[in-house]
């Protein structure tokens, strides 16, 4: 087991000790979370058995963080053990205290969470983002730079030594990183594998307001678009030519993944009828509603005429 150090504050901001590192025992309290976590970091069956875990055994492997000021430090590596400390109540977690750039602390930070068993696609799409552009800034380029002055990387891209790196190819990396525009409800759909990556990729590239009009859409259908309908989709917003409408035409053709439509589009109507209702009698049952509630309409104004 590695030995603990007890270094001073002033060990760790000493120019002279820049490489230093050391494991020491520091509150959580003192610990940032790293800015636009990529990861998740859940209070599931997993963070308990983790929260167990550490009762019983101890933090096994320390976190990482760097110093940013003095006393306080940022996480780069741990966010579930640190979040785990703080369930089970322990106040003070063991860390690797390491001087990084914040270009080095993002690599470190996206590496160490790429060795998960179960990453979601979109934790994928914004860890690739952030270490393809710390890999552009280290690379003496700045990020907003195309993909054909991103190269300093033995003639290779940025994006294609990242795709060797994580084991993908360079157009999967940039499928993913592409997610990364998609609003949050459409993203959320990625995420639960009901919209494939292809589809996606393509609702990427419309604008916010016709990825809100795709999932209104999406919610009155049932169904998510095909691929094709997405290129459609892309095509008509290249020409200036989306609109909510033209949306609503793509999504109501029939699809294999198409379920029975709502015939309201109306969510004030829909919120009220009962899940347990099929959709093909749901008129039945908003008439029936009606009827009920014009009999008893028709009953108090019986009674205020007496």
């Amino acid at each position: 087991m590695e030995k603990k150090k007890n270094l001073s504050k002033s060990d760790i901001y000493d120019e002279a000790n820049i490489t230093q590192e050391a494991i020491m025992e520091i509150p959580i309290s003192v610990i940032n979370d790293f800015p636009n976590h990529p990861y998740k970091v859940k209070d599931d069956d997993g963070m308990n058995e983790l929260v167990e875990s550490i009762k019983t055994r101890g933090l096994i492997q320390p976190i990482l963080v760097r110093p940013i000021e003095e006393g306080k430090y940022e996480m780069v590596s741990g966010h579930r053990r640190k979040r785990a400390f703080e369930i089970a109540g322990i106040e003070k977690i063991s860390a690797r205290v390491q001087v990084l750039t914040r270009d080095e602390a993002t690599l470190a930070m996206v590496d160490s969470n790429l060795q998960r068993e179960e990453i979601l696609p979109s934790e994928k799409a914004f860890a690739y983002k952030m270490r393809l552009d710390a890999m552009k800034r280290q690379a003496g380029r700045p990020s907003k730079n195309s993909v054909p002055l991103a190269q300093n990387f033995d003639g290779k891209t940025s994006r294609q030594l990242l795709g060797e790196e994580v084991g993908e190819s360079q157009d999967q990396v940039r499928r993913y990183i592409r997610l990364t525009n998609l609003i949050s409800p459409l993203l959320k759909l990625v995420d639960e594998k009901q919209i494939a990556m292809r589809p996606a990729v393509e609702l990427s590239y419309l604008s916010e307001n016709g990825q809100r009009w795709v999932f209104e859409a999406i919610e009155y259908t049932d169904a998510t678009p095909s691929h094709a309908q997405t290129l459609r989709m892309r095509k008509f917003a290249e020409q200036g030519k989306l609109s909510k409408d033209v949306i609503d035409v793509i999504m109501d053709e029939e699809k294999p993944n198409q379920k029975e439509k709502s015939p309201f589009r109306d969510n004030r109507i829909t919120n009220h009828i009962p899940h347990s209702i099929p959709k093909e009698k749901q008129c039945d049952y908003v008439i029936k509603a009606l009827k009920y509630y014009n009999r008893y309409l028709q009953r108090i104004k019986d009674k205020g005429s007496r």
